[in-house]
């Protein structure tokens, strides 16, 4: 069964989230600190007082101005936005976040893209309002299977699938899950393995190779608590908004691209999206969850790489193992396209399903 649904927190929920605000206990900080120990005081600061006078009413009338469903998959709550294109072969398109995002991020890509597309853009299980996962297991491969019993429901049988960070691996995913129905998986961001074997490769991809192997040989701290002790993590952003911010901003203010005009106020969206939702544990646990390395994707493959993401895909590595019809290097934007450079995104994914409709 398919419900309608529309956001709407009980102001108490709100009234509680303000009075926490109030009485944080604020740690100490060394003179000078800079960025050394984590992202500054003073930084976090200033987003507090931003966040006491944020409208999340406004965010909530954003997103129910899209018509919004939920479902039960494999026994869990989804939540999902649907929103059908005025064209009458309108290729359907399912779009998945990741970490730390939300279906909000594609707010600015929906206009663009529901030109060509009918969409269908879920929140991943445990995050936002498809609310806490609730038994062990939810990997991006089982979310990949749910999405396409989802489509199934929905009376798609031939779709394209895209995403950044989870959302790459999940629509690839989906691929394996369907390979009769994705005719194409769009990705803006690639984690490649270093390859054995390096002959050949440009010099271009060479540094990225190099770039990866430093990322794996001393991963960053959020990511190996994630993945091993995500609910170590859970205690302190579940009770503190101010350590869910300050988890989530220190990422958001990494992997940015600077030149990104980015308001505060997005950041403040998606946190206050997972402390009301109360998704900020659960949303850690995908990465525990999905075993190591994602099976090749069946589909045809499209990559979008933006220069300041965390790693950069590699071109050479890629193509050995995929069927790669589209890639393209763009000279801005960061982790969160979406949000960073929608109108580049929104056009990369159309040239790429141009050919495969």
């Amino acid at each position: 069964m398919i419900e309608p649904f529309k956001l709407d927190v009980p102001q108490a929920d709100l009234d509680d989230l303000m009075d926490r605000l109030a009485r944080t206990r604020w740690p100490d900080e060394l003179p000078d600190a800079g960025t050394d120990f984590g992202i500054p005081l003073a930084r976090v600061q200033a987003l507090v007082e931003r966040w006491k006078s944020f409208d999340w009413r406004a965010v909530e009338a954003k997103l129910n101005a899209h018509p919004q469903f939920t479902t039960t998959i494999d026994g869990q709550n989804v939540h999902f936005l649907h929103i059908r294109s005025d064209r009458d072969d309108a290729l359907p398109l399912l779009i998945t976040h990741g970490w730390p995002s939300s279906v909000l991020d594609f707010l600015d890509v929906i206009e663009p893209l529901r030109r060509d597309f009918h969409l269908v853009i879920p929140s991943i299980p445990g995050f936002g309002p498809s609310g806490p996962t609730r038994e062990r297991g939810w990997s991006m491969q089982r979310v990949g299977r749910a999405w396409a019993e989802l489509m199934d429901r929905l009376g798609y049988d031939r779709y394209g699938t895209q995403g950044g960070d989870f959302g790459s691996g999940i629509s690839q995913a989906v691929a394996v899950a369907a390979p009769d129905k994705v005719v194409g998986v769009h990705v803006n961001y690639l984690p490649t393995p270093p390859p054995a074997d390096t002959e050949g490769l440009s010099a271009t991809d060479l540094e990225r190779v190099e770039a990866i192997k430093r990322f794996l040989a001393q991963r960053p701290g959020y990511q190996v608590m994630h993945m091993t002790k995500p609910q170590v993590v859970a205690y302190g952003i579940t009770d503190s908004p101010v350590g869910l911010l300050g988890w989530v901003a220190d990422k958001f203010d990494e992997w940015l691209d600077p030149r990104s005009n980015v308001s505060d106020d997005r950041l403040l969206e998606v946190v206050t999206l997972y402390w009301l939702t109360g998704t900020t544990g659960s949303a850690l646990r995908i990465a525990k969850e999905t075993p190591p390395g994602v099976p090749r994707c069946p589909a045809p493959l499209g990559v979008a790489v933006f220069p300041e993401d965390i790693i950069l895909a590699v071109r050479g590595v890629i193509e050995r193992q995929q069927d790669v019809r589209r890639w393209t290097e763009f000279d801005r934007g960061g982790h969160f396209p979406a949000i960073e450079v929608p109108n580049l995104l929104a056009e990369d994914i159309r040239a790429f399903f141009a050919d495969l409709r």
